[in-house]
Protein backbone atom coordinates (compact mmCIF):
# COMPACT_ATOMS: atom_id res chain seq x y z
CA UNK A 1 0.00 0.00 0.00
CA UNK A 2 2.89 2.35 0.75
CA UNK A 3 4.06 2.32 -2.87
CA UNK A 4 0.52 3.03 -4.05
CA UNK A 5 0.37 6.04 -1.69
CA UNK A 6 3.75 7.15 -2.99
CA UNK A 7 2.58 6.92 -6.60
CA UNK A 8 -0.57 8.94 -5.80
CA UNK A 9 1.57 11.48 -3.94
CA UNK A 10 3.68 11.89 -7.09
CA UNK A 11 0.57 12.44 -9.20
CA UNK A 12 -0.65 15.05 -6.71
CA UNK A 13 2.79 16.65 -6.96
CA UNK A 14 2.22 17.07 -10.69
CA UNK A 15 -1.33 18.33 -10.10
CA UNK A 16 -0.28 21.06 -7.69
CA UNK A 17 2.45 22.35 -9.97
CA UNK A 18 0.07 22.47 -12.94
CA UNK A 19 -2.61 24.14 -10.79
CA UNK A 20 -0.13 26.77 -9.66
CA UNK A 21 0.73 27.42 -13.32
CA UNK A 22 -2.96 27.97 -14.08
CA UNK A 23 -3.29 30.30 -11.07
CA UNK A 24 -1.20 32.89 -12.93
CA UNK A 25 0.77 33.93 -9.86
CA UNK A 26 -2.16 33.28 -7.51
CA UNK A 27 -4.25 35.91 -9.26
CA UNK A 28 -6.88 33.25 -10.07
CA UNK A 29 -8.39 31.88 -6.87
CA UNK A 30 -9.74 28.47 -7.94
CA UNK A 31 -6.53 27.09 -9.46
CA UNK A 32 -4.52 28.61 -6.62
CA UNK A 33 -6.64 26.95 -3.94
CA UNK A 34 -6.64 23.69 -5.92
CA UNK A 35 -2.85 23.86 -6.08
CA UNK A 36 -2.56 24.30 -2.32
CA UNK A 37 -5.02 21.43 -1.74
CA UNK A 38 -3.09 19.11 -4.05
CA UNK A 39 0.12 20.13 -2.27
CA UNK A 40 -1.30 19.16 1.12
CA UNK A 41 -2.66 15.86 -0.18
CA UNK A 42 0.68 15.12 -1.84
CA UNK A 43 2.64 15.67 1.35
CA UNK A 44 0.11 13.68 3.39
CA UNK A 45 0.32 10.71 1.00
CA UNK A 46 4.11 10.95 1.05
CA UNK A 47 4.02 10.81 4.85
CA UNK A 48 1.88 7.65 4.71
CA UNK A 49 4.39 5.99 2.40
CA UNK A 50 7.23 6.86 4.77
CA UNK A 51 5.88 4.36 7.29
CA UNK A 52 7.56 1.59 5.29
CA UNK A 53 9.51 3.09 2.37
CA UNK A 54 12.92 4.55 3.33
CA UNK A 55 12.94 8.35 3.19
CA UNK A 56 15.68 8.68 0.56
CA UNK A 57 13.93 6.34 -1.83
CA UNK A 58 10.48 7.79 -1.15
CA UNK A 59 11.63 11.35 -1.73
CA UNK A 60 13.46 10.43 -4.92
CA UNK A 61 10.47 8.58 -6.33
CA UNK A 62 8.03 11.32 -5.24
CA UNK A 63 9.99 14.11 -6.91
CA UNK A 64 10.79 11.94 -9.94
CA UNK A 65 7.12 11.27 -10.60
CA UNK A 66 6.42 14.97 -10.17
CA UNK A 67 9.19 15.91 -12.59
CA UNK A 68 8.10 13.46 -15.26
CA UNK A 69 4.40 14.27 -14.89
CA UNK A 70 4.96 18.01 -14.98
CA UNK A 71 7.32 17.83 -17.96
CA UNK A 72 4.94 15.61 -19.96
CA UNK A 73 1.98 17.86 -19.10
CA UNK A 74 3.99 20.88 -20.23
CA UNK A 75 4.85 19.20 -23.51
CA UNK A 76 1.24 18.19 -24.17
CA UNK A 77 -0.63 21.29 -23.01
CA UNK A 78 1.82 24.22 -22.87
CA UNK A 79 3.73 23.61 -26.12
CA UNK A 80 7.00 23.07 -24.28
CA UNK A 81 9.86 21.54 -26.21
CA UNK A 82 10.05 17.78 -26.54
CA UNK A 83 13.39 17.34 -28.20
CA UNK A 84 15.20 14.02 -28.09
CA UNK A 85 17.69 14.98 -25.36
CA UNK A 86 14.89 16.12 -23.05
CA UNK A 87 13.01 12.86 -23.64
CA UNK A 88 16.18 10.85 -22.96
CA UNK A 89 16.67 12.69 -19.66
CA UNK A 90 13.06 12.01 -18.65
CA UNK A 91 13.57 8.35 -19.55
CA UNK A 92 16.65 8.26 -17.31
CA UNK A 93 14.63 9.69 -14.42
CA UNK A 94 11.97 7.04 -15.02
CA UNK A 95 14.63 4.33 -15.13
CA UNK A 96 15.94 5.61 -11.80
CA UNK A 97 12.47 5.42 -10.24
CA UNK A 98 11.96 1.87 -11.51
CA UNK A 99 15.44 0.95 -10.29
CA UNK A 100 14.73 2.30 -6.80
CA UNK A 101 11.48 0.34 -6.68
CA UNK A 102 13.19 -2.88 -7.78
CA UNK A 103 16.01 -2.47 -5.28
CA UNK A 104 13.54 -1.78 -2.47
CA UNK A 105 11.38 -4.84 -3.19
Amino acid sequence: MAWFFLFLAGLCETAWVVSIRYSEGFTRIVPGVAGLAFMLVSVYLLSLSLKTVPIGIAYGVWTGIGIIGTAVFGMLFFSESHDVLKLICLFLIMAGIVGLRILEA
